[in-house]
């Protein structure tokens, strides 16, 4: 039986360290992490298979529109390449794109909102959560802003 293709994108920092906790489902599914290209990242290429993207932080934003119409661009490449069943993010932005393709190919979404956010929503999740095929909140009080979410507690 094929496994099932499991594409997994977070900017780096916090939201790839979370992502990294679903590392016990690496080994039931054929995966793929994609995140920004730093040293760390690098690194970590060796332990998983990975893709990376260009880091563009929002506080230039001259420069971010470049970076980030970029990696628009690579994000579908990467998503042609890999041709994934689901998309499993942690946010933030870099991860908005490759969510909103798997949505137009027909494929399942699966959001999950920040550990560092318990009373208010990431400008990732809200652009995600209206796509969403399943969207989890770590935090029960983040239920009331996102109504439809599933509180899956906290993936630490």
């Amino acid at each position: 039986m094929k496994k099932k293709k499991l594409l997994l994108i977070s900017s780096i920092g916090g939201h790839l360290t979370q992502l990294l906790q679903l590392e016990p489902l690496f080994k039931e599914y054929d995966y793929h992490i994609v995140t920004e290209k730093s040293e760390i990242t690098e690194q970590l290429k060796g332990k998983h298979p990975m893709s990376f993207l260009v880091y563009g932080a929002r506080n230039y934003p001259f420069r971010y529109i470049f970076k980030f119409s970029y990696n628009i661009i690579k994000s579908i490449f990467l998503f042609l390449k890999h041709r994934p069943d689901v998309v499993i993010s942690t946010g933030a932005h870099t991860s908005v794109p490759m969510c909103y393709i798997a949505k137009l190919f027909g494929k399942r979404v699966i959001f999950i909102e920040s550990f560092a956010k318990s009373t208010s929503p990431t400008l990732s999740g809200k652009m995600i959560y209206p796509i969403a095929d399943l969207f989890i909140v770590q935090w029960e009080t983040m239920k009331q802003i996102y109504p439809k979410a599933v509180y899956g507690g906290s993936i630490y």
